[in-house]
């Protein structure tokens, strides 16, 4: 396993429980991950549930009673609840930070199977006759099967495809904070502006994760963050002000946002797959990058080393729901006065006419099952059924 963050340490656990010997080479000090809060959706927690750790993730569910999209002068556009979208989905969504799903994932794994500071590379990918062969400081490892999970600006994507042209800068910016801020009641919300967007959710342990985006032009940017936001946010509705004031400069993490918008044309080469942002990286305005790559692992563990099963299993949903994230952060960040207006207005009907937009827009993405149980999809039963 090259990488051990959320979607490396996935596919480690469900290959460790599928019996398998594992050894995850992460190249930072340690595994706590440089980031704040990820949502995991129904169809990952179901993902967790194949390796033991979808209940102990569910119980981490903060959001209580209504939610929903905003403008910046504070009007609800749609509105929804947790039990509306557990009750469309099958489930919760779950906030949690980072650290503590990657905490929950490495205690699946034996002690020795996790090495830091392990700068690692694939020397050989191996065929059917061949083993795969990496590349460490302390010499070459040989595997039956390499997992690359080494992130958007993976190596190994690159040694693998070399002629692909890897991921582009989309063309906005992303602040995220994770922090207490006493005293303030508020509903769980996405704001969308005219080419920014806020969000404010609160998590188990009681702190608040807020996030924002922004059209920007790449590297951009500033010697306090903080001050970045109260200049783009800071007259935006309650709680905005607030978590803006409880935050510190050093609080703030910002990151340009890069996708892949040339679909890679497998998944797999020799005895090597990609997954995550390694194989499929888009924007985070569905919230699906940890999600999909919590879904990778769990597929790429039940097709083991049948790698072209994998890519055709996976290439063609990620593929899908890429794009439609390209389509959300297109229609999140518009810029033009009368288009927003539009947006905003087409949005507001919608929402009175039937169910929560933010709920319809992850049909087909949240209740997506795993091909092995507990929720084995019905495909995959049939299918086993028909090969029988």
């Amino acid at each position: 396993m090259i990488g051990g963050g959320i979607g490396g340490l996935t596919a480690a656990a469900a290959l460790h429980r599928s019996g398998l010997r594992v050894t995850v080479l992460e190249r930072a000090p340690s595994l706590r991950p440089i980031g704040a809060a990820i949502s995991l959706s129904p169809n990952a927690l179901r993902a967790l549930d194949v390796i033991g750790l979808g209940d102990e993730i569910r119980d981490l569910a903060a959001w209580q009673g209504d939610g929903g999209l905003r403008t910046p002068g504070g009007r609800w556009l749609s509105r929804s609840s947790a039990e509306a979208a557990a009750a469309r989905f099958g489930g919760p969504l779950v906030l949690l930070h980072r650290s503590t799903l990657v905490e929950r994932l490495a205690a699946l794994l034996p002690p020795d199977a996790v090495r830091t500071a392990a700068d690692a590379t694939v020397a050989d990918p191996g065929d059917r006759d061949r083993l795969a062969r990496v590349r460490t400081p302390e010499g070459e490892l040989a595997a039956d099967l390499v997992v690359a999970a080494d992130g958007i600006h993976s190596v190994v994507r690159r040694a693998l495809f070399p002629d692909h042209p890897g991921p582009v800068y989309f063309g906005f910016t992303t602040w995220r904070l994770v922090i207490p801020v006493p005293g303030v009641a508020f509903a769980s919300h996405e704001t969308w502006g005219r080419g920014r967007i806020w969000g404010t959710h609160p998590l188990k342990d009681g702190r608040v994760y807020a996030y924002a985006a922004a059209v920007a032009p790449a590297a951009g940017h500033a010697a306090d963050e903080r001050a970045e936001l109260l200049h783009r946010y800071g007259d935006w509705h309650d709680p905005i002000p607030a978590v803006l004031a409880a935050a510190r400069p050093e609080d703030v993490l910002r990151h340009d946002v890069h996708h892949i918008a040339e679909p890679l044309p497998a998944y797999h080469r020799g005895r090597v797959a990609l997954l995550g942002d390694a194989a499929h990286a888009m924007p985070p305005n569905l919230g699906q990058g940890g999600n999909q790559a919590v879904e990778d692992a769990i597929v790429l563990a039940h097709h083991n080393q049948d790698l072209a099963a994998y890519t055709a299993a996976r290439l063609p949903r990620t593929t899908a729901i890429a794009r439609k994230a390209v389509k959300v952060a297109r229609l999140n960040l518009m810029r033009n006065r009368a288009g927003t207006a539009v947006r905003d207005a087409t949005i507001l009907a919608l929402s009175k006419a039937g169910p929560a937009l933010l709920l319809r827009g992850f049909d087909g993405i949240a209740d997506w099952r795993p091909p092995q149980p507990p929720y084995a999809s019905r495909r995959t039963q049939v299918g086993e059924h028909n090969e029988r």
